[in-house]
Formats: C-alpha cells, sequence, structure tokens
C-alpha cells in the first residue's frame, strides 16, 4: 500500500522498517510488564529482550534467504535489504529462543517465567509486524474477488500490482490479537509456568498454518511437501503439535502447578 512512510530528500523512512520497529517496542514493553509482575528483575529482562530482538532479526532473514538462496547468492548484498521485507517467523523464534536460553542459563533465570513473560508481549509484536508486511506488500495473499479483497497499486510494493488478492498479512495480524486476548485469559489461570509460552507457539502454529492457505503461490514458501504443503506451513502445523504435546506432558507432570504463584 505504502511502502515508504515518509520521504525528505536523501531521508527515506520504510513503512515495513517503521512498523517493525513499534512491533520489537511493543513485545518488550508488555513482556516487560508481565515480567515484574512474576517478580523477574526486569533490568535484567530489558538486557535479554535486546538479545532477543536482534537474534529474531538475523534468525528470520537467514531463513527467509535460505528459502530463496539461488536469488540471494546472485546478489549477496539484498541479504541486507531488510527494508524491502523478507522475514520468516520461524526462523526468528528458532534463534530467539536459542539465545534466551543461553543468556537466561549464564544469569541464572527461571526460565519457563521468562519465556511466559516473552510469550505474552510476542502477538502484540506480530501485530504490528504484519501491519507492516501489508503496507509493504510482502507475505501477501493469493488471487481472490471477495468484497474484501485488496489492490496494490503503488509501483513500489513487493507483491503484484492490480490484481485483487486476500490481505493474508491483516489475517494474521487480527488472529495474533486474538492470540493475545486468549493469553491474557491464561495468565493468570495457568497451571504450571511455561504453560504461557507453549500456549502461545500452539495457536501461532495454527494460525500460520491456517493462513498459508490463503497465500499467494507466487510467493516463494521453500519446498512443496506432500506435492502441496510448502515448508513454512509444515513447520507451522509441527510447531502447534509440538507445542500442545509438550503442554499437555508438563500439564501432568506438574500436580502442584494449580499451586503457581501470582504475584
Amino acid at each position: 500500500m505504502f511502502p515508504v512512510l515518509l520521504e525528505l530528500g536523501p531521508l527515506r523512512i520504510f513503512t515495513y522498517g517503521f512498523f517493525l520497529a513499534i512491533a520489537f517496542l511493543s513485545a518488550i514493553y508488555v513482556s516487560a510488564r508481565e515480567a515484574g509482575r512474576l517478580g523477574l528483575p526486569v533490568s535484567r529482562f530489558y538486557d535479554l529482550c535486546f538479545y532477543i530482538v536482534l537474534a529474531a532479526l538475523i534468525g528470520s532473514r537467514l531463513a527467509y534467504v535460505f528459502l530463496d538462496l539461488k536469488t540471494f547468492l546472485a546478489n549477496p548484498l539484498k541479504i541486507f535489504a531488510l527494508w524491502e521485507g523478507g522475514l520468516v517467523f520461524q526462523g526468528g523464534v528458532a534463534l530467539a529462543i536459542i539465545t534466551a536460553l543461553f543468556y537466561m542459563r549464564m544469569h541464572g533465570l527461571p526460565w519457563r517465567t521468562c519465556l511466559d513473560a516473552l510469550g505474552l508481549g510476542t502477538p502484540v509484536g506480530q501485530f504490528f509486524g504484519r501491519i507492516g508486511c501489508f503496507m509493504a506488500g510482502c507475505c501477501y495473499g493469493a488471487p481472490s474477488d471477495l468484497p474484501w479483497a485488496v489492490t496494490f497499486l503503488h509501483s513500489q510494493s513487493l507483491c503484484p500490482i492490480k490484481e485483487p488478492i486476500h490481505p493474508a498479512q491483516l489475517y494474521e495480524a487480527f488472529l495474533a490479537l486474538g492470540v493475545f486476548g486468549v493469553l491474557n485469559m491464561v495468565k493468570t489461570r495457568k497451571r504450571f509456568d511455561g504453560q504461557l509460552i507453549l500456549t502461545y507457539f500452539a495457536l501461532a502454529g495454527l494460525v500460520r498454518f491456517t493462513v498459508e492457505f490463503f497465500r499467494h503461490p507466487g510467493d516463494y514458501r521453500g519446498p512443496a511437501l506432500f506435492g502441496w504443503m510448502p515448508l513454512t506451513q509444515a513447520v507451522a502445523l509441527a510447531l502447534a503439535v509440538v507445542c500442545s504435546g509438550l503442554a499437555l506432558w508438563w500439564g501432568r507432570r506438574s500436580p502442584g502447578a494449580g499451586r503457581t504463584m501470582e504475584r
């Protein structure tokens, strides 16, 4: 829709980058409030968030590059063109979790409690991140003749222009808000530490799996599995299934979890 938010002479502020910044700041703010409620050291938690943001950017970009490796090998400098869009959520999550666990182990932070706090803020960040995707035209939807189909006209949009398509980015954005609502209900009723982050990943995987059905076939998302399922959709489904199973397992192994402290 509006790939460039503001242009003043040589200064150009890209809409995608602006919303990506808002996404990280909002996620950190919500997560830090939850960390304080759970009795975690907030200053140390902010440091943790800084490394997670850095890891998430690197991981999500590397995953995107890997999915379209031939294009980036032909033009390596494009790897650093984040303002053009191109982040794979699952890649960011994977590297962010590894980084977070390493940091928490180094500083003796309770990892399940920290991840619960992070899980509450992440869907808020997803919401703003997908709004940025919509404005830039990346992660675009399949052709559609529905009344709410959108048509991109800007020449710098990253999606096909003058073609009515599903606003797939908005589907995921508003479903992420729904996930945030569910997590807010779960956080004061959770039976064990770690339940919130597992609930988030299970729901986020289900959301992504569903939204993938509305994505444009021309937007490459990795090799097709079983002849029809793109890799990103398969990973999302696996995430939902594994985290749902872990939630059930941890719940059964935590007979005293109902007494989880609420601070």
